[in-house]
């Protein structure tokens, strides 16, 4: 993904926090605790804490957040005219919600059919093919969903206070507590990725926000390291980088064509590790994909082996054997040291683990 920066002043890139942003992804680590191993205990108390209304409410508009991160959670960027900065608390970032005309609002709420984000085109609140378009999509995802964009098309006002009801309901039952004790956390790290900005320019501040975030000097663009496609033009708008506490391992990017960019990062705490880049994670898939190098895994996932070993082990000849370990050892999936005149291999759990659960059980079972 590309954010195209070109001549964009360094006062208009700016780091702020956004309560509705922060509540948006504090659903989503309710709706998929998978996502988050470090909020299983929050997701798990929170959502035995919720009241049976306000629960089936919830699951009544999840597609708006599980699967995708529907662009209401960043209203600041869409509104027109409007300067940019989010709300400094949940009921000044809904008002900013409000002040969304009904086609950005329904576009935006529509997000989760994937088929206007970026095509732009006409409306569907004025134009009748579309609106089938979108509601033939809609069907395809789900009962609720197809509910939910009958009567968001019918009637946006009616919707816009559904939801506003909504997200005041979840400050009142959780959120309030969880914004208070997260915001400090979240004020400090805008302040010292602003600093940075302001001292050590443009690409120390991005990559101070995430390591998936990198300037390319040369091209004047914002690259982004994720596994999905998309441009976006800050030049004329500016450019946001919001901090969240529950977003991690997430990196999400507003692009939406006539909104502002807004780069949605997770704040790093020491116990979560950086994620590999996509690079990186296509060398350890494809390194993984050879049945030679799965087996000669399932040797170094047990003890150290010399190349002689395994070629004996295997079958194969030294060099043929040295050949796979280069592969596995550019993919970060190795270590290697020296005893004597021997050179022991052997395969990295831990890197191994991230990779996934199924396959460490699979080499060591």
């Amino acid at each position: 993904m590309h954010i195209d920066i070109a001549g964009l002043s360094p006062e208009r890139i700016v780091f702020e926090t956004s309560p509705l942003a922060e509540l948006g992804l504090a659903l989503h680590a309710l709706s998929e605790p998978g996502h988050h191993p470090g909020l299983h205990g929050w997701a798990t108390a929170t959502a035995a804490a919720l009241e049976p209304d306000l629960a089936d409410r919830l699951h009544e508009a999840d597609f708006l957040w599980r699967s995708t991160f529907s662009d209401i959670f960043l209203p600041f960027a869409g509104v027109h005219g409007g300067d940019g900065g989010a709300g400094a608390t949940l009921a000044e970032d809904l008002d900013i919600l409000d002040r969304l005309d009904d086609e950005r609002f329904v576009l935006a709420a529509l997000e989760f059919t994937c088929a206007l984000y970026s095509a732009g085109g006409p409306s569907p609140l004025t134009d009748g093919r579309t609106r089938n378009r979108v509601l033939d999509l809609a069907a395809a995802r789900g009962p609720k969903q197809m509910e939910f964009s009958k009567q968001l098309l019918a009637d946006p006002g009616s919707m816009r206070g559904w939801l506003r009801r909504l997200f005041e309901d979840c400050d009142t039952a959780f959120f309030a507590a969880t914004w208070q004790r997260v915001q400090v956390q979240l004020a400090a790290d805008a302040r010292h990725k602003t600093e940075v900005l302001r001292h050590k320019g443009v690409a120390a501040a991005l990559a101070a926000a995430s390591a998936a975030l990198s300037l390319d000097e040369e091209a004047g663009r914002i690259d982004i390291d994720k596994l999905s496609e998309g441009s976006a033009d800050a030049t004329g708008r500016g450019l946001t980088l919001v901090p969240t506490s529950f977003g991690w391992p997430h990196l999400q990017v507003l692009y939406a064509p006539g909104w502002r960019p807004v780069i949605h990062y997770p704040v790093l705490r020491p116990e979560l590790p950086s994620p590999a880049s996509v690079e990186l994670l296509q060398l350890r898939l494809e390194a993984l994909a050879h049945p030679l190098r799965m087996r000669m895994c399932r040797n170094l996932a047990r003890s150290p082996y010399t190349t002689g070993e395994l070629a004996d082990s295997h079958g194969v000849t030294a060099p043929e054997v040295s050949r796979h370990l280069s592969v596995l050892k550019r993919a970060g999936l190795i270590t290697t040291r020296r005893r004597g005149r021997y050179v022991l291999h052997s395969l990295d759990l831990t890197v191994v683990a991230r990779l996934g659960s199924d396959f460490l059980e699979g080499v060591l079972r």
